[in-house]
């Protein structure tokens, strides 16, 4: 199974329509980490805001996607959007791995869940791409599609066979972690 996860859309489709290009031809799931529609008060306009678009191509693609809710999504974003995006978490099993899924502004870097060693704990919110293995747990998080920090290209990441790249838009992986149980 080949997963795409990419977090921090913030409203332009630029970089996500490039990313969907790439999931549309070999992907299985999307999984988007919050902060879809809006770009927050504390952030600029992000080029190529057109957050009608954002809706479109995500609503194509709604059977493949699983999404958590962002500190910049609000209730009215779901009603547009044909995939639920309410909640501040999810939890996966992948792969024999278990996969939990917030943006980063409830559950961070800095503030885990609860988790086991060897699970995997995947955020967006703070975008900057991170790929390592502290304290026996996984932690993950894609970077961002619209605004990146941290002199750091665009990203999205893609996990499969246990292994987690992130990619920016030159096709690199920037980034990665291969995922076993020690």
């Amino acid at each position: 199974m080949k997963t795409y996860i990419c977090s921090d859309i913030h409203g332009s489709p630029l970089y996500l329509e490039k990313m969907l290009e790439k999931f549309d031809q070999d992907g299985d799931q999307l999984l988007i980490l919050g902060d879809i529609l809006y770009h927050g008060p504390r952030n600029p306009l992000p080029q190529g805001y057109e957050p009608k678009k954002v809706i479109e191509l995500l609503n194509e693609r709604k059977e493949k996607i699983i999404a958590v809710r962002g500190n910049c999504d609000a209730e009215v974003d779901q009603m547009v959007l044909q995939f639920p995006i309410t909640s501040d978490y999810n939890v996966l099993l992948l792969d024999g791995f278990k996969l939990f899924m917030s943006h980063g502004h409830i559950y961070s870097n800095e503030n885990l869940p609860v988790l086991q060693e060897n699970d995997v704990f995947m955020f967006g919110h703070i975008h900057l791409p991170m790929a390592e293995k502290r304290d026996g747990i996984y932690i993950l998080n894609p970077g961002s599609i619209t605004l990146p920090k941290g002199g750091n290209p665009a990203s999205y990441a893609v996990l499969e066979n246990n292994t987690f790249c992130i990619f920016d838009f030159a096709e690199n992986c920037i980034k990665s972690i291969q995922f076993t149980k020690e």
